[in-house]
Order: structure tokens, then C-alpha cells, then sequence
């Protein structure tokens, strides 16, 4: 996630928080600062670091709030291994 303010600079949200639903609908919640699954890469840029353990569709959700606001989200598919 890139989080920019009015002038197009990279900038960090006062609170970024994220979401992930796996294909059960099981929705687990991340806050920076709190869990370690959301990494802050630089200022305003993050990633999220978990395991996709399950094949089939994924959706994710990303929040900033306070200093900038902004929120964005998608999908994406995992297919099952041949292994």
C-alpha cells in the first residue's frame, strides 16, 4: 500500500490498519505498529507479510487514518499446489 497526501508525497497515515478474507470468510485484522504482519517499508509504504494457505479467492483491505485518509482494496486468486 503507497499512502500520498494532497501533493502526491508519500505519507504516513497517523493509524494504518489492514484486512484479509480467505476463501473460508475467515477476516483477520492487522494494525501497524501492532502486529508484525504489516510491514512498513518507508514512509507512506507498507506490504503485508502472511501465508496464503488455502487456495481460492483472497480479499484484502487497507485503511489510513488520521494525517492522511485513504482506503483501498482487492482480490486475488491462489490456486492449489501440485504438491
Amino acid at each position: 500500500m503507497t499512502f500520498k497526501d494532497e501533493s502526491d508525497t508519500d505519507q504516513d497515515p497517523t493509524t494504518v490498519t489492514g484486512k484479509f478474507k480467505d476463501p473460508a470468510g475467515n477476516v483477520t485484522t492487522y494494525v501497524d505498529g501492532t502486529d508484525t504482519e504489516l510491514v512498513k517499508d518507508s514512509i507512506g509504504n507498507y506490504h503485508y507479510d502472511i501465508t496464503l494457505d488455502e487456495a481460492g479467492k483472497w480479499r484484502y483491505r487497507g485503511d489510513g487514518v488520521g494525517v492522511v485518509v485513504a482506503a483501498g482494496e482487492g482480490r486475488f486468486n491462489v490456486r492449489e499446489s501440485a504438491f
